[in-house]
């Protein structure tokens, strides 16, 4: 089977497009992903860097389950719930670690704001979780003492 010119050329300029969608897809990904607020070095400082002003109160409508003593700090089993509505965001912060923001996961309208995830510790710290709902953060803190060193030590 011969392909003529035309065809080849075709179909080279296709595979081409293809690719040029396929690598930028990892930017498209990416591109909400809060610079400042992941490479802040203090608790406030990533607090204000992802969320500004916004109003924080301490809830007890939100549920952080952690475990007292964390065996190994590079696996430590966080849960997070609440019942709250129009949950927008949940996210994770863990004071003394070298960036204390851990996570951030967005909660679409029809999702229940129930996750469960297993976050790195450096050392003994606060696990702070806020919830954006409403136009305010919730928030819920939890301390947890880390036997094994997660991040380096």
């Amino acid at each position: 089977m011969t392909v003529s010119r035309r065809k080849f050329f075709i179909n080279l300029g296709k595979t081409a497009g293809y690719l040029a969608l396929v690598t930028s897809l990892p930017q498209l990904a990416w591109a909400k992903w809060s610079e400042k607020a992941f490479t802040a070095t203090s608790l406030d400082a990533a607090v204000k860097a992802k969320y500004g002003d916004l109003p924080i109160v301490d809830s007890s409508e939100v549920k952080l389950k952690a475990p007292a003593i964390a065996e190994n700090g590079a696996v430590v089993p966080i849960k997070v719930k609440t019942d709250l509505a129009n949950v927008k965001s949940i996210s994770l912060f863990v004071k003394d670690n070298p960036s204390p923001l851990v996570t951030t996961l967005h909660i679409g309208p029809s999702s229940l704001a129930d996750i469960q995830i297993r976050i790195r510790m450096g050392k003994t710290s606060e696990v702070t979780a806020l919830i954006e709902a409403d136009g305010k953060l919730h928030r819920a803190t939890q301390q947890v003492k880390v036997t094994i060193g997660g991040c380096g030590g």
